[in-house]
């Protein structure tokens, strides 16, 4: 026998909006200079809101970038609500780019707050480690 479970209207468009954006991607934009920490944009299909910057929304989640020359990381708010993995081109204004991939778990940990750390690929003879809610108490958790 099949259990069916009736959703309330809170349920019903959270749901709804979780599907709709199933499909939304990660972009990243560029900061100048280098050394100091910076956030990502998107993902494959990029696009450009950045938090801080007038174009993202206080939801959106900045990472940390080691050994920054100009990369930036931010994901967005509706990125976080999708829940699904993303991969980030993190070029930012850096004269070379690099990929961070984002596992589900990853997002959900960075929506729920918790620290999320992983490395970029191997551009021009070096990575990056990105971290996603550095302030957090918790052990970060790599992914």
């Amino acid at each position: 026998m099949k259990h069916e479970r009736l959703l309330d209207r809170r349920e019903f468009t959270a749901e709804a909006a979780l599907a709709a954006l199933a499909g939304v991607m990660i972009t990243i934009s560029g900061c100048g200079g280098g050394g100091g920490g910076g956030g990502y944009s998107s993902p494959s299909s990029p696009s450009t809101p950045s938090a801080g910057t007038g174009g993202g929304s206080s939801s959106d989640k900045s990472g940390t970038i080691s050994s920054n020359h100009g990369h930036l990381a931010v994901v967005t708010g509706a990125q976080l609500i999708a829940g699904n993995a993303v991969q980030l081109d993190i070029r930012g204004s850096a004269d070379h780019t690099h990929t961070v991939t984002l596992t589900a778990a990853a997002i959900q940990a960075i929506q729920a707050g918790r620290p999320a750390v992983t490395d970029s690929t191997s551009s021009t003879g070096h990575v990056h480690s990105v971290t996603f809610n550095s302030e957090s108490p918790e052990a970060p958790s790599n992914y």
